[in-house]
């Protein structure tokens, strides 16, 4: 059987989303990450491109990509930034998460210098498959006082495609600032 041979895969921004599809998507999320998933995680989601999956019990997987901006070598990158990709429980290691991956590289590619997220070590298998390179350097964000490193995000941060202003993949990137978790 095909990944997600039975589902049905549908993008749209979220001002076409409706109120039960989003309260849909927040509990698979929750469900998903096991409660560690705040209203500031929920936020971070919001104002883009939704994958959506559904399949005969509802939704069973969801991603999101919103525009960042993202300094790399002197320049600021539009950057589709992967947000919220989750599969339902019953569903995982069926090419629902591929399903929802290819989608959101379609909106990176068609409008977007840039492609990033942070992952998580599962996550980073899926991505890594697909493409996806960690990134060599150092993790910065603009805050409110400055340029804040991000030790804990370096590692985890990938991009995609390799941007072409890359030549020193050992680079800062220095992502824009928002509240909760900056990645």
């Amino acid at each position: 059987m095909a990944p997600g041979a039975g589902a049905r895969l549908r993008t749209a921004h979220t001002s076409a989303l409706t109120p039960a599809e989003l309260r849909s998507a927040r509990a698979l999320l929750d469900d998903a990450f096991e409660g560690d998933f705040s209203d500031h995680d929920w936020d971070h989601s919001l104002g883009g491109m939704h994958a959506l999956v559904r399949d005969g019990h509802g939704l069973a997987a969801h991603g999101s990509v919103v525009m960042r901006r993202v300094r790399l070598g002197g320049r600021w990158l539009r950057t589709g930034y992967v947000e919220a990709v989750a599969v339902r429980r019953d569903v995982r290691r069926a090419g629902l998460g591929t399903l929802v991956m290819g989608a959101l590289e379609e909106v990176i590619t068609r409008a977007y210098d840039l492609g990033a997220l942070s992952a998580s070590d599962d996550g980073a298998l899926l991505y890594g498959a697909r493409g996806w390179r960690a990134w060599c350097g150092p993790i910065h964000a603009l805050g409110p006082a400055g340029a804040v490193r991000l030790p804990g995000e370096e590692g985890s941060t990938y991009v995609w495609p390799a941007p072409a202003a890359a030549t020193d993949p050992t680079a800062e990137l220095l992502f824009d600032w928002r509240d909760g978790d900056v990645l």
